[in-house]
């Protein structure tokens, strides 16, 4: 989980989107509960995507097993979060219902996020390729 997010951390289907800003493992009951709260908040008004899936699986052993007797059976499965990664996107609801929705869904979370919009995220992906930019001419210029 260390580094950041280098897939999904655009906005692509929706018009404001729920970014992670720590790493986890993120469990499937807390993506379905984090979907509940926006659904009920926006009153199905507009629409969600979900731009994460639950597909690596945790096993445990029952309690008071001795050891050995191989592996535990799958658990709950969770999803993978790295820093940048776009967890949920709305699109269709207007902009306070939408940042609404998105907050309450971050409650929900066992990690900060923020909520972004796509015109936020050009201007910012615009400034951090000027500053690239900038670095690359003063290496060259020395």
């Amino acid at each position: 989980m260390t580094g950041k997010a280098l897939r999904g951390n655009t906005i692509t289907y929706g018009e404001y989107g729920l970014v992670a800003t720590e790493p986890c493992w993120m469990t499937a009951n807390q993506i379905e509960a984090a979907r509940i709260v926006m659904n009920r908040t926006m009153k199905r008004g507009g629409k969600v995507w979900i731009k994460i899936f639950p597909d690596k699986p945790v096993t445990q052993k029952p309690a008071e097993t001795r050891m050995g007797s191989g592996k535990g059976s799958p658990e709950y499965w969770v999803a993978v979060i790295k820093p940048g990664r776009v967890l949920f996107e709305i699109a269709g609801a207007e902009e306070e219902i939408s940042r609404k929705a998105l907050k309450l869904a971050a409650y929900k979370l066992p990690i900060k996020c923020k909520v972004i919009s796509k015109a936020e995220q050009k201007a910012a992906q615009a400034a951090e390729e000027a500053a690239q930019a900038a670095q690359l001419a003063a290496l060259a210029t020395s």
